[in-house]
């Protein structure tokens, strides 16, 4: 279980980093552009998101978050097992699940508006998916100092 939760933090981190990232800088520099030029650079980067290793990282992290799930609930008796129950929990909730309903509708939405939808959509499209990403990026940290935490009991 070890290497799988340490597996976990790894994907974790680099899940919510890239979460971070978004909500610290990426989102904010794309809003100083011109509505149909912000529109288009994050439309640009929802499709060039969607690669292998992207892919893999995204869908194997809530895979062993699952694992460990199971595995932890299956021994509360054992040091750290809550810890890594939580964990694991809140990253299925946070970063994957989060993403799942609601930033991945918004960024669909967003690739179906043309360049004349712009200073409609872009604006609303900042709000709420920013929203979302900040309170996924938030749970994402949390879940990794509670991986980190079952790992050490």
């Amino acid at each position: 279980m070890t290497i799988i939760t340490v597996g976990a933090i790894a994907g974790a981190g680099v899940i919510t980093g890239l979460l971070f990232a978004f909500s610290n800088f990426v989102m904010q520099a794309l809003a100083k552009l011109p509505n149909e030029q912000g529109m288009h650079a994050m439309q640009e980067i929802n499709e060039k998101i969607i690669n292998p290793i992207f892919v893999a990282i995204f869908l194997g992290t809530p895979l062993l978050c699952a694992v460990i799930g199971v595995h932890a609930l299956m021994n509360l008796d054992l040091e750290g097992s809550a810890f890594a129950l939580c964990g694991s929990v809140l990253y299925l909730v946070g970063p994957f699940g989060i993403t799942m309903l609601f930033n991945v509708p918004l960024n669909n939405q967003l690739a179906e508006a043309g360049a004349s939808d712009a200073d409609i959509v872009w604006p609303d499209y900042q709000v709420r998916w920013q929203r979302w990403n900040h309170t996924r990026t938030y749970i994402g940290i949390v879940a990794i100092v509670l991986l980190a935490l079952g790992l050490i009991g």
